[in-house]
């Protein structure tokens, strides 16, 4: 345990060892770390010398990993012990490497047994004894860059110009509001770090001097625990998780106090309606949800009552926002039509490209200051979002449009179902048909026919799934995005290593 001004003093000692490693104004260096106190500590140290972190998802190996520490130019990287070997098979040449124990909590929470130091590499503790703030600090540091999942090819570095000093404060107050920080407030961190959500979230929160609780991961009894433990006060979830959480046997739900939670934020994915209705039942009309993208950060917003007003809504424009709900002809279509959701942020947002990918960023962007992040949806006569799928993942079967979402959300609910992806396959007639790829509860006996039958028994029989595969484990990060193009590949050769 350690107080704000202690991990505040620790990132400064570690950005002047950065800046003896060549690391200045503008220069980007890589984290490699699970969820701990040293990631918040190595993650404000860009601040003092205006250097840009860059969270590594910790998961990543092979062309993903190499292709991230190539693509971002990073000068150090920072992994702790265990994930040495695998930074070292990926790394350019010249990256300089920083070893991190591996503390005894994550340790425990991923069933390492011992993990030594590598002896290779200078140690993150030793570089921050050695070290001393830097003389001068630097002004206007960009923001950090936060590479997309790569959930249908190679991830996409973010890079965020640099706050103007005139919308600083506009956008520290409507971060704070929107996910529920404010000093005294007592949070606890769940997902993973090096993701954009989580890591402003952590960012804003220690910036405000917050009480702030790191678990290593997500383990729905221990959230629990802590809630409890600590009288947490807001929390920022995805879908996912809530599912765990209603898991849970209800006598074990029923153990721990959690009525200090004041909000519970979410975002990251779309959530059903049945799921989030449980969780209102459950915790209260508490529940905020907000939409948007690394890319262009927030752009809806809903509180509990307007969802229940709206069923299934992620919210209407937030401050100055706007939405373009965009059809096949490119042109705007009226409410209630489904189309291509184009977003505008907020004027204050800070503007973005993607990394060493400037076509790509003129391939998203839909003029006047709106961009698309790829998803599909509506909007209702009060100007509700609702989304429908990503257009990736949409499956066109003689002809006709399916959103596999649906297909998902209704297997969901079938008895014994874990986990599900659908996506299209190669057809010969139809052009695609469905796969479902379901991954079963444990001790639970499904069949093809039941996961069909429960389909058909729902939905139109067009959407009923040609294939289903059962797996024990489907390939989903811990903050609850699916990498469906691992699973295509076997179908799809080419196209999912596009």
């Amino acid at each position: 345990m350690r107080t704000i001004a202690e991990v505040k003093a620790r990132a400064a000692k570690f950005a002047g060892a950065l800046r003896k490693r060549g690391v200045e104004h503008g220069d980007r260096y890589a984290i490699v770390l699970r969820n701990e106190i040293a990631f918040l500590e190595v993650n404000l140290a860009a601040s003092p010398i205006g250097a840009v972190p860059v969270p590594v998802n910790w998961h990543w190996t092979g062309e993903d990993l190499k292709h991230l520490l190539t693509d971002s130019g990073a000068k150090v990287a920072v992994v702790h012990s265990d994930l040495i070997p695998g930074v070292e098979a990926q790394m350019p040449a010249g990256l300089q490497i920083i070893e991190a124990e591996v503390p005894e909590e994550i340790r425990q929470a991923y069933r390492l047994g011992d993990v030594p130091l590598t002896g290779r590499y200078p140690v993150l503790e030793d570089c921050i004894d050695e070290s001393e703030p830097p003389a001068e600090l630097s002004s206007a540091p960009p923001m950090a860059v936060i590479y997309t999942s790569g959930t249908t090819g190679l991830a996409k570095g973010v890079i965020r110009e640099p706050v103007a000093a005139e919308a600083a404060s506009d956008l520290s107050a409507f971060l704070a509001d929107l996910l529920g920080l404010a000093p005294g407030r007592t949070t606890v961190m769940s997902a993973p770090l090096y993701h954009s959500a989580p890591n402003v979230n952590l960012t804003f929160a220690a910036a405000l001097g917050m009480n702030i609780v790191i678990l290593p991961k997500f383990d729905p009894e221990e959230f629990l625990r802590v809630i409890e433990a600590h009288r947490v006060d807001v929390v920022q979830l995805v879908p996912t998780m809530f599912l765990r959480l209603l898991r849970l046997p209800e006598a074990v739900r029923d153990k721990y106090d959690i009525s200090s939670l004041k909000e519970v934020v979410h975002s990251a994915q779309a959530c059903s309606t049945d799921l989030k209705r449980a969780m209102i039942d459950w915790m209260g009309e508490i529940l905020s949800e907000y939409y948007g993208g690394s890319e262009g950060g927030p752009w809806t917003k809903c509180d509990t009552a307007e969802w229940l007003a709206h069923p299934g809504t992620v919210g209407r424009p937030v401050r100055d926002a706007a939405l373009r709900i965009v059809g096949p002809d490119q042109q705007e279509v009226p409410a209630g039509e489904t189309g291509v959701i184009y977003g505008r942020s907020p004027s204050f947002w800070p503007g973005f490209t993607y990394l060493n990918n400037q076509a790509r960023r003129q391939e998203i962007d839909g003029g006047d200051g709106f961009i698309t992040v790829g998803d599909v949806g509506h909007v209702d006569e009060d100007g509700y979002l609702f989304l429908t799928d990503r257009l990736n993942d949409m499956v066109i079967s003689g002809g006709v449009n399916i959103y596999p979402a649906e297909i998902e959300t209704c297997l969901l609910s079938l008895d014994g179902v874990q986990d599900v992806a659908v996506f299209g396959i190669p057809d010969p007639e139809m052009g695609e048909s469905l796969a479902a790829h379901v991954e079963p509860m444990p001790g639970a006996e499904l069949t093809a026919h039941d996961v069909q039958d429960h389909v058909r028994n729902k939905l139109a029989r067009y959407k009923v799934p040609k294939v289903v595969v059962f797996e024990e484990r489907l390939p989903r990060e811990d903050s609850g995005k699916l990498f469906k193009r691992q699973l295509k590949a076997k179908y799809w050769p080419a196209k999912a290593g596009a």
